[in-house]
């Protein structure tokens, strides 16, 4: 009998520690505006975080952003120039009015990953943003919107929902006009890969020089 507990108790300590170290894995998705659509990459291990936006044409990787959420740092790749620099954070925008957001009751599944409903209204911008929301263990997601401070609405209105569980990340998101419901923006992950990144993807690759502002 001792023995049973002692390996329940292994198991439920080997799931809790796999919970606190969060996510490690690859994201892939997609963000739709009215003009195009690109497709991009989230690389996640322990607290390094790479993002590889892919250009419009082909699978070619544009451009990389690698995130040091233990430094609060980024940095930035321009693979056809083999440049490399610090990114400094950006300066939000202000939002005008006020934003009022609401919990849902709805759920769905993005990418096999069960999501809760998160509507953010502001009438004074004319703008709505729906969330689907994983409360799960991407644990990167929140400091990481914390420290790049992106101007994009998708962006700023996802800081005004508080009291998020850690490990909160919208799987999908729609941006759109309030008045007509005109699509503006969308977000929508599409798959999700639990193998572990390589080390080496965090690291700036040989032969690039280093760009000073």
């Amino acid at each position: 009998m001792m023995k049973k507990i002692l390996v329940v108790t292994f198991i439920l300590l080997g799931f809790f520690e796999l919970v606190a170290q969060g996510f490690a894995g690859s994201l892939e998705f997609k963000y739709i505006t009215q003009k195009d659509t690109t497709s991009n990459v989230y690389h996640v291990k322990n607290k390094l975080v790479k993002l590889d936006q892919f250009s419009r044409k082909g699978n070619n990787v544009e451009g990389s952003f690698l995130f040091d959420l233990a430094a609060n740092e980024i940095k930035f790749l321009n693979p056809k120039r083999k440049l490399w620099g610090k990114q400094r954070s950006e300066t939000p925008q202000i939002i005008k009015g006020v934003c009022n957001v609401t919990k849902g009751s709805a759920t769905k599944k993005v990418a096999g990953i069960n999501c809760h409903e998160y509507v953010v209204k502001n009438v004074e911008e004319n703008t709505v943003v729906t969330y689907w929301i994983a409360e799960e263990k991407f644990n990167f997601f929140i400091p990481l919107i914390k420290l790049w401070n992106r101007k994009d609405k998708q962006s700023m209105y996802f800081g005004q929902i508080k009291g998020l569980p850690d490990g909160s990340m919208p799987l999908m998101s729609e941006e759109k006009q309030l008045t007509d419901g005109k699509l503006l923006t969308k977000l929508e992950v599409h798959h999700v890969n639990t193998k572990a990144p390589d080390d080496a993807a965090f690291s700036i690759p040989a032969g690039y020089t280093k760009f000073d502002q």
